[in-house]
Formats: C-alpha cells, sequence, structure tokens
C-alpha cells in the first residue's frame, strides 16, 4: 500500500507544486489523498475544520480515475453548503438537514472535478453560513490554527482553517456578506470574492442570493488562486449573462503585473466598532509599498451608509427563507423548530414570514443605487484598500446562530467586526483579503482590496505584488501539519 508523503513537506507545498509532483510521478495521487487524510487526522481533533471525510476518495482506483487536469490529485474539501456534489451529505451546518444527500452536481463542483482535484470531504460551517463564525451545534466549532479557542470566522471557517492549517492547499468557500475573506482574514490566507457573474451558479439557480453570493476558494498562494480563477471562470449553457474577461489569463498576471494603478486606501471606520490600531498600522504599510512599486497611492474612501446596506441585505438574503427551511424540513420529515434550528435562525425564520414582496424589490432597488454611488468614486480610483476586519480573531462564543438576538441587532452585531466586506456584495465588485501581517497577540491581520466589476485581474496583479513585497509564505500557525 503506498505511503503518505511526509506531513512537513507536503504543507510545504501549494496546489501548483502538488500537481507537478504527480505529473513527474513523484508522488501519485493517492498517495496525496492518503496525505491529506493523515494531516486531517493529527490536526482536525483540535481544529474541527473538516466534518466528513470521503472514504472512496481515498482508494487508489479514485486517485487513477482523476481528469488530467491542472490540478490533478491536489486534496480539496467542499463546504457544507449549497448541495454541490450529487450523492453526497449536504447538512448545512444544521440538524434540520442532518444527513440530506445533494441531488445534483452543479456547474462549479464539475468545473472543480473537471480540473483533477480530489474533493476529499466537507468543511465546517454555520448554520445555514450565516454567522461570522463557523460554530454550530452539529458539528462544534472550528478554530483559527493561529490561537486555539480563538475563531475561524465564518462562513467558510472551516475551509480557511483547513488550508492554513496545511491540510489541502485549496478549499471551497463561498461569499455572500464576507464569508470567503473574513475567514481568510482570521486564519491568514487568501480570500478572492469574485465579481458578480464571474462564475456560474448553474444549474439549479441563475444567480445565488439575488446575485450578491460567489463560490471560489480559499487559498495561500497567488498562483494557486489566479489558475484556479482561470478554470473556474467559464460561462455555463444558460447563464443569464456572461460578463467582461480579462484581456489576458489570469494566471499571467501573476508573472507580468498589471499597468500602474489608481489606489486610494483607507482605516476610517465605518462603524461604530473602531479599527484596531494594528490592523491600520498594516493597512496604510501595505499602501505605502504599493505607492514604493509605483502605484498612485491616496487616502480616500466612497460614501458607504453600512446600517442601510445591512438593512437592504436583511430584506434580500431572507425573503423566502421561511419556505425554504420548511422545504428542507419536509425533505427529511422534520418541522423547523428550536429543536431542529439555533436560537438565532429560529428567530430569522420568523422574521422572513413578516417580509412581503415589496420590501424586497426596495431592496433591490437600493442595492442600485448603492452600485451608482460607489461606481462614481471607482471610476476615479481603480482599487480601494482598507482593512479586512476591524478587528482580529475573538474567542469562539462571541459569534455564532445560537444565540437570542432579534434578526436586525444579529446583523448588526455580526457585520461591525466586518464592516468592510459586505459592500462589494452589494455591488457585484470583485474583492480579496491577503495576509499581511501579524498583530502582536499572535493572530494574522488581512488587509482587503477591491476593484471594479469584472476587473478582478487587477487584484491578482495587486495581490502579485504584495506577496513579494510583503510575504507571508514563511508564516507557521500553532496548529499544523508541520508541528510534532
Amino acid at each position: 500500500m503506498p505511503s503518505p508523503m511526509n506531513l512537513t513537506e507536503y504543507a510545504a507545498c501549494d496546489a501548483h507544486d502538488l500537481a507537478d509532483l504527480v505529473r513527474r510521478k513523484q508522488v501519485s495521487a493517492h498517495e496525496l489523498a492518503l496525505t491529506a487524510a493523515a494531516a486531517i487526522g493529527k490536526t482536525n481533533p483540535t481544529l474541527k475544520a473538516v466534518i466528513e471525510v470521503y472514504d472512496d476518495q481515498l482508494e487508489e482506483r479514485a486517485a487513477k480515475a482523476l481528469p488530467d487536469g491542472p490540478f490533478r490529485g491536489v486534496p480539496f474539501l467542499i463546504k457544507d453548503v449549497g448541495g454541490h456534489l450529487k450523492g453526497r451529505r449536504i447538512e448545512f451546518g444544521s440538524r434540520l438537514c442532518q444527513g440530506m444527500l445533494g441531488e445534483i452536481d452543479t456547474s462549479f463542483a464539475t468545473l472543480l472535478e473537471s480540473s483533477g482535484l480530489n474533493i476529499l470531504g466537507r468543511s465546517n460551517t454555520p448554520e445555514f453560513s450565516m454567522a461570522s463564525s463557523s460554530e454550530n451545534l452539529l458539528y462544534g466549532a472550528t478554530t483559527t490554527p493561529w490561537k486555539n479557542g480563538y475563531s475561524a470566522c465564518g462562513s467558510s471557517g472551516g475551509a480557511a482553517a483547513a488550508v492554513a492549517a496545511g491540510i489541502v492547499p485549496l478549499a471551497h468557500g463561498s461569499d455572500i456578506g464576507g464569508s470567503i475573506r473574513g475567514p481568510a482574514a482570521w486564519c491568514g490566507g487568501i480570500g478572492l470574492k469574485p465579481s458578480r457573474g464571474r462564475i456560474s451558479a448553474g444549474p439549479l439557480l441563475d444567480e445565488w442570493g439575488s446575485g450578491m453570493a460567489m463560490s471560489f476558494a480559499q487559498s495561500r498562494t497567488m498562483r494557486d488562486t489566479a489558475a484556479l480563477l482561470d478554470w473556474l471562470a467559464v460561462p455555463q449553457p444558460g447563464d443569464p449573462f456572461v460578463i467582461n474577461a480579462p484581456p489576458r489569463r489570469y494566471a499571467s498576471y501573476v508573472e507580468k503585473p498589471q499597468r500602474k494603478l489608481r489606489i486610494a486606501w483607507s482605516v476610517k471606520a465605518l462603524m461604530d466598532t473602531p479599527v484596531d490600531k494594528e490592523i491600520a498600522k498594516v493597512t496604510e504599510q501595505a499602501a505605502n509599498e504599493l505607492a514604493r512599486l509605483g502605484h498612485e497611492v491616496v487616502e480616500a474612501a466612497p460614501p458607504l451608509d453600512m446600517a442601510a446596506q445591512h438593512a437592504t441585505c436583511l430584506d434580500i438574503w431572507f425573503v423566502g427563507f421561511d419556505k425554504r427551511l420548511d422545504m428542507l424540513g419536509a425533505k427529511m420529515g422534520r418541522k423547523v423548530s428550536p429543536d431542529t434550528v439555533e436560537r438565532a435562525t429560529y428567530n430569522f425564520y420568523n422574521y422572513a414570514k413578516t417580509v412581503q414582496p415589496s420590501k424586497y424589490f426596495d431592496a433591490i432597488a437600493a442595492m442600485n443605487r448603492v452600485r451608482r454611488e460607489t461606481g462614481a468614486f471607482f471610476a476615479q480610483h481603480d482599487v480601494w484598500l482598507t482593512p479586512t476586519c476591524a478587528q482580529t480573531a475573538p474567542k469562539l462564543g462571541v459569534y455564532g446562530m445560537n444565540v437570542d438576538l432579534p434578526p436586525a441587532e444579529f446583523i448588526h452585531f455580526e457585520l461591525s467586526s466586518q464592516q468592510f466586506l459586505v459592500f462589494t456584495n452589494v455591488t457585484g465588485q470583485p474583492s480579496m483579503s491577503l495576509p499581511l501581517g501579524m498583530h502582536s497577540n499572535g493572530l494574522p491581520i488581512g488587509v482587503q482590496i477591491a476593484a471594479r466589476h469584472a476587473e478582478d485581474h487587477l487584484l491578482v496583479s495587486l495581490g502579485a505584488e504584495l506577496e513579494q513585497a510583503m510575504p507571508w509564505n514563511g508564516r507557521v500557525p500553532a496548529i499544523h501539519v508541520s508541528r510534532p
């Protein structure tokens, strides 16, 4: 039986490195799967990032059957949301859906598999991916690898923690209000939310979350980020619209950066939660580095009313939420109640019954106004640079769905520390968190860059420049597969 790779050597590789080892037959795809399983066994009892391992994908015949794509044999995790894989469990982190199976392979999953990625299991998420921490009553709480007992953020916290801990080099994330970028910041990885429409939500959906949500991945290197975006950003039959493609492949922007850009930056708080001084300092350092690299850098910010945006999100995210939960419960022979869903989820379920269609359409109109107002700012600036989160990761138990708060109060509380994130979900712009610093408390600091819609390539270009100017590759968290 093949032996796993040495875990330290494995964790030092990004997806490109691992795929290259497979291509050169220095390691087999089967050996990589066994190595990932060993990595899960070593770190996950503490991390609680992985909630299921697909044993059949650890078999040699499964590894041999992987397509010959650019990531052939590279281990990957799918987030417990969306039902991307037919016949695999999809539970949304909820007792209501415990044991439920996916009914169809989504376009996203089909593209992942065609790249050669070996989807080995599921990552943890808060119930229905609604909280700022990946904690749920079904599978427990995911910790950031940097400090045991502190949050990995949400909702892609299991994915971000697994990548940062060296379990896998890439993992699925989804983002409707910061759920890729926040976890990347609190776990010390890269988190890109692509432009609205960049990656297909088909075939069951035209758009996910009225255009606010996108699927992509957590990663550790810009070259993996860019290459995966090249593979996934492929319009699918029946997509409602196709947005502009970049002038050249995303991967080329890692090797050859874009023209010099007009960059605005700001660390001014958008809500009542202040920006941590060390986070502000790292953000300013990033701005200074970009100026040193020849970009035009000024301090400025678009007009953003986050209280109004959160009210807009409330009436978009939860219109029909009650009907959705009723449908899922009926499918599993369960009723929505405090015994099957967590307390905040139950409050949102009841709130959704009061949301009239007129409120939804008013919220859609409000999204348009924000896009127009923000668009005027981005007509003058190519990129806006800010902190990803206003604060570093808190202890577990601060955020989550098992709290008894009214919906509007819950949204304000959960998003205050992530106040820089949701605006690009509202506008549909691409944005990305980069792990550009470390706090004196031992937790990572993320810095966010946002660009105009369909200009994801500018983020890849700047991310590659900052990866060189403010490198993060040598940092190893306390919970890591290479640690004794």
